[in-house]
């Protein structure tokens, strides 16, 4: 194949692909190429909210990625689901619209010396693109709502479209228990229970490609390539005047239709393949640390010591009651008659079980009291299984999941060889401080002091899992170990940083350092994990650097 020339190309139609896509393709004089390694997002189990567990570790839709054994989960590999289609991870995630806490971006700041990041200057970002429910003609905002939330935008946030009554007296013991009530957990400070807000349109997914792509992808001057593997960057010396010798990157080599090309950036080469994957493609081509390039005898274009270093994620602690006297899913899925009940509902209302995000019910609260701010997220099912991908226990049952939102541990992403065909090696390291270890025990008890509650307690609960007779710091933090599932949140591999930070890959305006021409735009340039599900997160900070991009920053 000839070589081609574009203005910008984009490695990865995800999240933060297809917003930057839809960005700089608005300017018709931009020629932008967009090239996405799966399919197009044309599998049915995509769109419809309960599919994501169809869509999840299949090949059709994720890269089905596994963990490096790990010694915080005593051992265990676990899946390690990443979007493969066109909208990513917004195409098979948990659509759960949450910002995190404005104290998250103040501390992104702070790292990177930049005011930008600083939340009162990424909540514009986050209501650019917005399109909020409460917001429609007829909608319950208030004041406050209004100054924090936008409308009209491509990103829907909608109510679930479904309630049950055993979550809503698992929120009243949550209250019980001195949690507060909140209407709203995307103002600044999240702490409080209610339903997840999420990013559906009328009972269906809403995925970035849909919300950023669909439109744009008629424009003359975007060009998507999917079903298209990116081999590695072109490097080449730098010569421009003010670039110092440094090399540039001045394009991509990938794999089309089973023949190899090389393909121009005019003007830049942006990588949006999440935190696994833009760390493994830096890597290949010669960006990271140099013993591990070497190790690989893959030459040293930039010794770069912190590409796939800092990986931080949430680890869920999944506690499991049995119940009497109420609805569950297990009850409901486990019959004929349920099941076809559950499909004529979604059928003819959209709404229902199939309808759900994996998650319903949302908490932020404290694991202790020496925390001034909320450190731990439930996510709570009126459902329980044995692990992801089995069938719905046989008994009615709820699950309390917890998660520590500010961890102390650190893994990384590593390449295994020259060979970008072969998935990387990621080493989560949960649990591999005191720190995180203490907090999962002290968050199992936040749990049990819940569900011990008067409004919950009616329904007699049981600890099925891990069961009450774990009761010691050493005991949950062990339990932890063996229960322990990632809520699918990478973040951190490429982080951004000050110019002085060695390890910091990339500046605050997410441009590759010591490397022209290149950008890393993904949830892999968070310095610290957000204190709550990343994806949105990750669309604003593809929409402020896309702002950046067009203006020549």
């Amino acid at each position: 194949m000839a070589e081609q020339e574009f203005d910008y190309i984009i490695v990865g139609a995800g999240t933060a692909g297809c917003l930057l896509a839809n960005r700089l393709s608005a300017d018709p004089a931009n020629r932008v190429l967009l090239i996405e390694a799966g399919g197009r997002d044309n599998y049915h189990w995509i769109h419809i909210p309960v599919g994501y567990l169809y869509c999840i570790d299949n090949p059709r839709t994720d890269w089905r990625f596994r963990t490096e054994p790990d010694p915080g989960l005593n051992g265990r590999s676990l899946i390690y689901p990443r979007g493969k289609t066109l909208g990513g991870c917004s195409s098979i995630n948990g659509m759960l619209y949450i910002r995190g806490q404005a104290r998250d971006y103040d501390s992104w700041a702070e790292a990177t010396g930049d005011d930008a990041w600083r939340w009162e200057n990424c909540l514009p970002d986050f209501m650019k693109h917005e399109d909020h429910h409460r917001l429609d003609a007829g909608g319950d905002a208030d004041a406050a709502h209004r100054d924090y939330h936008g409308h009209g935008g491509e990103w829907r946030v909608e109510k679930q479209r479904l309630k049950w009554q055993v979550l809503d007296d698992f929120a009243t013991a949550a209250v019980e228990a001195g949690i507060p009530r909140t209407r709203d957990f995307n103002r600044g400070d999240n702490e409080g229970v209610d339903y997840f807000e999420v990013n559906q349109r009328s009972g269906w997914r809403w995925s970035t490609a849909k919300a950023f792509l669909r439109g744009a992808e008629k424009r003359d001057n975007l060009t998507l390539w999917h079903s298209t593997q990116v081999l590695g960057l072109e490097l080449e010396q730098g010569s421009e005047t003010g670039q110092g010798g440094v090399p540039r990157c001045t394009g991509v080599r990938v794999e089309r239709g089973g023949k190899p090309t090389a393909v121009r950036a005019g003007l830049e080469v942006i990588l949006s393949a999440g935190a696994i994957g833009s760390p493994q493609l830096l890597q290949l081509s010669g960006i990271g640390p140099a013993d591990l390039l070497r190790e690989h005898e893959i030459p040293v274009i930039h010794d770069l010591p912190g590409v796939g270093e800092n990986l931080q994620d949430h680890l869920q602690i999944r506690s499991v009651y049995r119940v009497t006297g109420a609805k569950t899913l297990n009850t409901m899925a486990n019959s004929l008659v349920g099941k076809a009940g559950i499909g004529l509902e979604y059928l003819l209302k959209r709404s229902g079980p199939m309808s759900m995000a994996p998650s319903q019910l949302c908490a932020f609260t404290r694991s202790s009291e020496e925390y001034e701010h909320p450190n731990i997220e439930y996510h709570v099912q009126p459902l329980s299984l044995p692990a992801f991908g089995q069938p719905l226990d046989d008994f009615p049952a709820i699950t309390a999941s917890v998660c520590n939102l500010n961890p102390t541990s650190r893994g990384t992403v590593r390449i295994k060889s020259a060979d970008p065909r072969q998935a990387p090696a990621i080493a989560t390291h949960y649990l591999s401080t005191p720190e995180d270890r203490k907090v999962a025990a002290d968050s199992l008890r936040v749990t049990r002091r819940i569900a011990e509650q008067p409004a919950f307690a009616k329904y007699s609960p049981e600890e099925v899992k891990p069961g009450l007779e774990y009761q010691s710091d050493e005991e949950l933090a062990r339990l932890a170990g063996d229960i322990g599932t990632t809520i699918f949140h990478p973040v951190g591999t490429t982080r951004m940083g000050r110019d002085d930070d060695p390890m910091a890959v990339v500046d605050a305006r997410l441009r590759v350092r010591g490397v022209a021409g290149l950008r890393v735009v993904d949830a892999g340039v968070m310095p610290t994990i957000t204190s709550g599900n990343t994806n949105s997160p990750t669309l604003m900070i593809a929409e402020k650097a896309a702002g950046w991009i067009l203006g020549g920053e």
